[in-house]
């Protein structure tokens, strides 16, 4: 039986590093496990809240719930395609994503080396539809498996169940709080298709001197390259990666602001072009700011606009406060509206 702890800190399990705590706090490593802690009169009276790596999660004040830490662990091919090449791997929702990729390429399989070096674990990768460099996790999903909070039951999702969109799904919105993903089953290629239409991978191949067709290996090494030169390690400085999604605007709106600005990047997508969250921060002034007492306790990273970061002894409510300055500015400087991707408790 799972231990219910009480008064937790949740400073180790929150990439941010941000030192709040859980009135309780337990974990649980298989579905029937998770399902006796939902039997617990404690847990069923309480709100709750599902961790995994934590890594997209900004705490503003201390969790007056109970937080359920998902360690569900496994890695399985299921099923092989001779005729299309294909085969289903199921992932416990516990696994770290990268893990998940690393063991996807060691297993000559292709599709998810583009989403190399996210954060964070599986469990959480359907909730938001993570996606990077030119692919999503929609491209590989087959379906998922998950317990329903309130009855216990096991229940599958189908992609198109799933509701996706960029950075969205089902469970962020109309089923928000309602269950628990325990395992996600993707479909990859046998033979690799390399996906390197994002300009920076081609780019960033070529630095490391990979020539014609790229491997899946090769796509990866890139995507982990890129990253790492843009992101700032959790384990060095807390972030949550990419604090803001990158807003999509008309095709006339573009072109209004394209006009004023010529080195607006956009990149078309269906109804309108996506325009860089990173580049809007970056053209409003606050990349590289810094706040806080002697020489500052959080801020906007010095070389990502994109990311807001924790450089010690902030609160979560300080990083709010910035986030909605920023969201302020870039509205009244370009007439676009940015939103969170991190989820602000």
């Amino acid at each position: 039986m799972p231990t219910l702890e009480e008064n937790v800190s949740l400073r180790p399990y929150n990439t941010f590093g941000l030192d709040v705590r859980a009135r309780y706090f337990a974990r649980f490593a298989s579905a029937d496990e998770l399902r006796a802690l939902l039997q617990n009169p404690r847990v069923q009276a309480a709100e709750k809240l599902i961790l995994g790596g934590g890594s997209n999660l900004l705490f503003t004040q201390d969790f007056n719930g109970v937080v359920l830490k998902n360690e569900i662990r496994g890695l399985e091919i299921t099923h092989e395609d001779a005729n299309t090449q294909t085969a289903l791997l199921r992932a416990g929702a516990g696994e770290s994503w990268h893990g998940l990729v690393e063991y996807s390429l060691d297993q000559g399989l292709s599709g998810l080396e583009n989403l190399s070096l996210i954060p964070g674990t599986v469990g959480a990768s359907p909730l938001q539809n993570i996606g990077a460099y030119g692919a999503e996790l929609r491209d590989t999903f087959d379906h998922l498996e998950a317990v329903e909070i309130s009855s216990g039951a096991l229940r599958v999702f189908t992609a198109g169940e799933c509701g996706f969109g960029y950075r969205e799904s089902v469970f962020k919105n109309v089923l928000r709080g309602q269950f628990v993903v325990t395992a996600v089953v993707l479909r990859l290629h046998r033979r690799a298709r390399p996906n390197v239409r994002y300009g920076a991978l081609s780019e960033t191949l070529a630095e490391l001197g990979i020539e014609g067709e790229p491997t899946p290996q090769d796509v990866s090494q890139a995507v982990i390259h890129i990253r790492r030169s843009k992101l700032p390690d959790p384990a060095e400085i807390g972030n949550a990666g990419s604090f803001f999604k990158n807003p999509e605007v008309s095709q006339a709106k573009f072109d209004h602001l394209k006009s004023q600005h010529p080195d607006l990047p956009g990149y078309p997508v269906p109804g309108g072009v996506k325009v860089p969250a990173g580049w809007l921060i970056e053209r409003a002034g606050w990349k590289g700011l810094r706040r806080g007492p002697g020489e500052g306790t959080h801020g906007v990273h010095a070389r990502q606009a994109l990311v807001l970061v924790n450089h010690g002894g902030a609160t979560g409510g300080e990083v709010r406060q910035l986030a909605e300055e920023i969201i302020a500015s870039v509205r009244a400087q370009f007439g676009i509206e940015l939103h969170p991707e991190v989820n602000i408790l």
